[in-house]
């Protein structure tokens, strides 16, 4: 231990005299293993990290696929048959998402909640921190009962650990609070922050919703613990034979659908969507590690060169190279320490940063952090990159031949061939390697360029959206909500500055949507597929709020009350598949099956496609209905009174900045019902913004790393070039003595450096084809191969790599040959 410390002791001495090479070591190492420790950071905790439940890996996600189609939840029926005819689960539990208006002693507001069987928590497996979870006994009592989160929890009632048995009002009825769960309890999983759980209470299934009426509504989720000994293809084939139970059961207008039984594990629903991305980022950032190694590198081969005439000497008068090797490694060392506890700074600030600009899009935040195994990490990376870079510029300076150093002088001649060859390599390398990272943010530069640029099919400027929910207790019935949108657009409309208001429950780009089946008329029985077609039902002048243009027919009018014909809008996608070569307007359908005896909707209009997600997403066939025309959805014998709470989007055009309309639709909204929360106030700009952040992050955090690679390539070039200058002294006063102008001493530097950066980025776009498969999925519109793009990188890296030997050159163009000749 006392060796160690002393070798530890004279590796630092020796580095503090060469303090300028030292600082740039670590600073360079600092930047390459912090970023690639932030990134291990979010990989580790999203895809490495556990989910927080007793044996996640045996949780599963039980859904149908309709048609053949993709994964869908289950229906209300589904949950008691699977329960009860289910043989590869050893527990198993029904869950839905709903959206609580929280009221009471404290301000009112909108949490998102979950209704869900008492059979969830101990298929999850996790107890709450304090109190208990509801019994299956008290669901089928339907008592009022509530289990809150740890944040709901901290930040509404402050921690209270007499919270038990306090009471808290949900849709304006009070629920019994019961229990709290750990602060790592996070269910169903949900990504971003906004949208994760903070209350689950009974899901106590009502009569409507297992009526034959709501048997089409694949609305609930089930999750499920396979049986020890139970595959997943097991728990499949157990799941489709449930599957053809369950449709022995359908209602006579369901006959013609056909289920299959799905089940995926939990956690490749949580993070399955975002493993390929961050795989492709953390390579991406280890690119970046790659060249700040290279740099480093070069550097201590620079340093180990200048020192050669000193290993010399040491082993002319009896040194082993081993010792001479073990002082190089320690120092690498030392410098790779100092540079991963810089790195581990630069990590923790990059990582609070990165949880404030994550993509909502981007699941388990909470469970990044820097905890010990980030730490420790970013430990074993510093060893190994100071190792690695040590060894190499070590072993080059001892293969050396000794007589001739010791006869040289340091600045004399231009360093042996395998030293030339080496410097150029590193200098190749910088170059092919900063190159592929270039060309994959040009990718994904222009990329995001093309998303931009998607018409989303309205006009989101001077739009203010808000949010709501109308609590079941008070808004039961149809005509009570009817009279809520009216009492919001009549008030609102006559605010100051307003041109247009509307209601609607699905707003564009939000990603959140619903779709219904549908018959077109005419078309028999036999010959009838099952299709989707998105549905929005709307109130108000929605369609000039919100600026979509009308195609054909006309816009929605006041007189389209349930006493009137049903009618319904469609969107060009679906006029043009569902009446090709015809005309839209005047032609009917019905929601459901030929079977379901719903009241045909006459097309009164045809309106432009909206962008119901991203721009990027493909669009797809839409419908709209009129709120007054609840039959359409739900038949003419449907009951006035709802089985499930109503809610939607205030949508408002005003001549003024949305911002300044947020005070007066939230007084017109208080003046109608004081106590309704709204939920995300914002203008309609914010809204996409919100569904482009995904792309943006990606195309932010690439662009970074490549900017990153790009600096330090530059100054790795830069570097070598200039030190590979400075052992060219002697050539170039010969040069210049025997008449060699400065100008043509300046071309010889910038040509040799040409040279290299010509096969630097011939490599690169070798390596750029290598990766361009795995980057074109989170491409859109742009191919990863775009020649354009190439273009550009090689221009861009072989201009830098000029610039970078533009001041060598000139200092060695301007240097004195007398004084060169002198010195030697």
């Amino acid at each position: 231990m006392f060796a160690l410390a002393r070798e530890l002791r004279l590796a630092f001495r020796r580095l503090t005299k060469a303090a300028g090479v030292s600082l740039t070591v670590v600073f360079t190492l600092a930047l390459g293993i912090g970023a690639t420790t932030a990134m291990f950071s979010l990989v580790e905790g999203i895809l490495l990290r556990p989910l927080p439940f007793q044996d996640p890996d045996r949780l599963v996600l039980v859904g149908d696929h309709i048609g053949g189609g993709p994964n869908t939840p289950v229906t209300a029926r589904e949950i008691g048959v699977y329960s009860k005819a289910a043989g590869a689960f050893s527990s198993m539990g029904g869950y839905t998402g709903v959206s609580f208006e929280v009221s009471g002693k404290a301000t009112p507001e909108e949490v998102d909640g979950t209704r869900m069987t008492a059979g969830v928590f101990p298929t999850l497996g996790v107890r709450p921190m304090l109190g208990r979870v509801f019994t299956q006994q008290e669901e089928d009592a339907r008592e009022p009962l509530a289990v809150i989160s740890y944040a709901l929890w901290t930040n509404r009632y402050h921690r209270d650990p007499q919270v038990l048995g306090s009471s808290i009002v949900l849709d304006r009825r009070a629920y019994s609070i019961i229990g709290v769960m750990p602060r790592s309890f996070e269910f169903p999983p949900a990504d971003g922050q906004l949208d994760q759980t903070q209350i689950w209470v009974p899901m106590s299934l009502t009569a409507g919703e297992l009526s034959e009426e709501y048997a089409g509504f694949w609305g609930y989720r089930m999750v499920a613990s396979l049986k020890d000994g139970i595959s997943l293809s097991q728990a499949a084939q157990d799941a489709d034979r449930v599957a053809r139970e369950v449709m022995r059961s359908f209602p006579a207008h369901m006959s013609a659908i056909h289920i299959q039984g799905d089940v995926k594990l939990l956690r490749e629903v949580a993070v399955g969507e975002v493993r390929p991305l961050l795989r492709t980022l953390f390579l991406a950032v280890s690119i970046v590690l790659l060249i700040a190694c290279v740099n480093v590198a070069g550097l201590l081969l620079v340093r180990a060169i200048r020192r050669r005439r000193e290993y010399a000497v040491r082993l002319a008068l009896g040194a082993r190279s081993s010792v001479i090797i073990r002082e190089a490694v320690f120092e690498g060392l030392v410098l790779s320490l100092a540079g991963g506890l810089v790195g581990l700074g630069f990590a923790a600030i990059v990582i609070r940063t990165a949880l404030r600009l994550l993509p909502e899009s981007m699941p388990r935040v909470d469970a990044i952090s820097m905890d010990a195994t980030v730490a420790m990490f970013a430990l074993v990376l510093a060893l190994a990159t100071g190792a690695v870079c040590s060894l190499a510029p070590a072993f080059a300076a001892l293969r050396t031949n000794l007589t001739e150093n010791l006869k040289e002088g340091v600045r004399t001649g231009s360093g042996s061939a395998s030293h030339s060859w080496l410097r150029s390599a590193l200098v190749v390398s910088e170059i092919a390697i900063a190159l592929v990272l270039l060309t994959v943010a040009g990718a994904f530069l222009r990329s995001f360029q093309k998303m931009r640029a998607v018409d989303p099919g309205f006009r989101p400027d001077h739009v203010l959206v808000a949010g709501f929910q109308l609590p079941l207790q008070q808004y039961s019935t149809h005509s009570s909500v009817d009279a809520f949108h009216r009492a919001v657009i009549d008030r609102l409309s006559n605010k100051p500055g307003m041109v247009a208001v509307g209601i609607t429950n699905v707003l564009p780009a939000s990603g959140a949507y619903g779709g219904a089946a549908y018959t077109i008329e005419g078309v028999p029985a036999e010959n009838w597929k099952l299709q989707f077609a998105m549905f929005s039902v709307t109130y108000g002048d929605y369609f000039r709020a919100m600026s979509i243009p009308l195609i054909d027919g006309r816009y929605f009018t006041t007189d389209d009350r349930s006493n009137a014909p049903p009618v319904v809008i469609v969107n060009e996608s679906m006029a043009k598949h569902s009446w090709p070569g015809q005309q839209a307007v005047g032609k009917r359908i019905h929601v459901g099956n030929p079977n379901k005896k719903y009241p045909w909707a006459t097309v009164v209009g045809v309106v432009g496609d909206t962008k119901l997600g991203s721009p990027d997403e493909p669009g797809g066939h839409q419908w709209y209905i009129p709120a007054e025309q609840p039959a359409i959805l739900y038949g003419t014998e449907a009951s006035v009174n709802l089985t499930s709470p109503d809610g939607g989007f205030v949508t408002l055009r005003s001549a003024l900045p949305p911002e300044q309309m947020i005070q007066t639709l939230r007084a017109t909204i208080a003046e109608i019902d004081p106590l309704l929360a709204l939920q995300q106030v914002q203008p309609m700009d914010e809204v996409i913004s919100n569904v482009e952040a995904p792309r943006r992050f990606n195309t932010d955090l690439i662009t970074a790393f490549a900017v990153g690679a790009l600096v330090l390539a530059i100054t790795g070039i830069y570097a070598v070039v200039a030190f590979s200058v400075s052992l060219r002294a002697q050539e170039i006063a010969v040069r210049m003595a025997v008449g060699a102008q400065r100008g043509n001493i300046a071309r010889l530097v910038l040509i040799s450096s040409a040279k290299l950066a010509l096969i630097g980025c011939g490599i690169g776009v070798l390596g750029s084809v290598a990766v361009s498969r795995m980057v074109s999925s989170f491409l859109f519109e742009v191919s990863a191969t775009d020649p354009l793009i190439y273009l550009a990188g090689v221009l861009l890296m072989s201009a830098m790599a000029l610039l970078a030997s533009a001041v060598p050159a000139a200092r060695a163009a301007s240097a004195d040959p007398v004084e060169l000749l002198r010195s030697i």
